[in-house]
């Protein structure tokens, strides 16, 4: 049976490194109050100027291309997962596939936000399945630190947030020793506006369950970009985080189980398991729950806080650099993020 490996991996982030004490510059916070609540020490921030999702991502391609064995000619089709693309429009995936002057082939954008790596690899592995690619670039990549509020109202979502990328290319495979094995995906909207960022955007405050009746001509024409959105700092991400962290507990262990008792395996048959580095609260109490040993868990959000797509290739890269994933090991994946949207996928190296 035709499966999909991960032939080569590759990783990038930005040389700046923010530690919490740098953030006390913009807002009331410390060192204790955040990695108490996140774990977090330190981020890296992309260059305001000269670094954009998409050059963090080629950076990251170059590499996991080059340990593939292949060159960026050779790619067949791209997904790209972000939520800060460069342009509100086009995607990520064009500029990629621009940058590495690639051949005129297709390229899919993933905006399933902290859980887009996941779906992304999942839709790159039904094209393998199918014999539709033989070279898929799947790359995600995130510049949060151009748009959080840098200011102590700010500080819950700010304090969690960094930059950085990471990329794999998939290869079919016919061993039934390697390969990814499945995945799943899933998601709920009933509390999408709990972890949001509202504007700009087409909603013209639906969500907010008021009728046009309620605004006059001149805020109706205001409702993409405004002066009052960004004098009431509405331009910024939202996010409730303890309905998130409630919610996550819940699932993150529930789509790890359904990928393992897919497959006929149990949570101490985990060689390693990579989760999306929300926060490091979450990790510890879902390793808990499964009854996994700190070897059988990688967390480096204590080095780049949260990347969203980007956070598990950049964990898997560095797992594997380090020699904590060999070929044959069972590895499990998993994320979970705004949406909401879950996922996992369960692969051997």
């Amino acid at each position: 049976m035709l499966r999909s490996r991960i032939a080569g991996i590759g990783m990038y982030v930005p040389g700046n490194v923010v530690t919490n004490n740098d953030l006390k510059k913009y807002m009331d916070t410390t060192d204790e109050w955040i990695q108490e609540r996140t774990g977090i020490k330190e981020r890296r921030y992309a260059h305001r100027t000269e670094e954009t999702t998409t050059t963090m991502a080629v950076e990251a391609a170059k590499v996991a291309i080059e340990r593939a064995g292949i060159t960026a000619t050779d790619v067949d089709f791209i997904v790209f997962a972000t939520l800060s693309p460069d342009y509100y429009f086009p995607g990520c995936g064009v500029l990629l596939q621009r940058a590495m002057k690639m051949k005129e082939i297709g390229a899919l954008d993933v905006r399933n936000q902290c859980s887009g790596f996941i779906y992304a690899l999942s839709v790159a592995d039904q094209f393998i399945r199918t014999g539709t690619y033989k070279n898929i670039l799947v790359a995600g990549s995130e510049k949060h630190s151009f748009g959080i509020d840098f200011s102590t109202r700010g500080r819950n979502v700010s304090v969690i947030f960094g930059d950085g990328a990471g990329a794999v290319v998939l290869q079919p495979t016919e061993s039934n020793d390697q390969g990814i094995l499945s995945t799943h995906l899933h998601s709920d909207g009933a509390s999408a506006e709990i972890l949001a960022m509202y504007n700009p955007g087409t909603h013209a405050n639906h969500w907010m369950e008021q009728s046009l009746a309620d605004f006059d001509d001149a805020e109706i024409g205001e409702m993409f970009m405004s002066h009052k959105m960004l004098d009431g700092a509405q331009i910024f991400p939202f996010m409730d985080g303890p309905s998130v962290f409630k919610k996550a507990v819940v699932k993150f262990p529930e789509v790890i189980m359904e990928a393992l008792n897919q497959n006929g395996y149990k949570p101490s048959d985990l060689k390693m398991m990579i989760p999306h580095q929300a926060n490091l609260r979450i990790s510890q109490f879902v390793q808990q729950k499964l009854g996994l040993s700190d070897d059988q868990v990688y967390n480096n959000i204590q080095r780049y806080g949260n990347t969203t797509a980007a956070s598990v290739p950049i964990a898997l890269c560095e797992a594997w650099q380090e020699g904590k994933v060999k070929d044959g090991d069972l590895v499990c994946l998993a994320a979970f993020g705004s949406g909401f949207t879950w996922a996992s996928a369960l692969l051997k190296w």
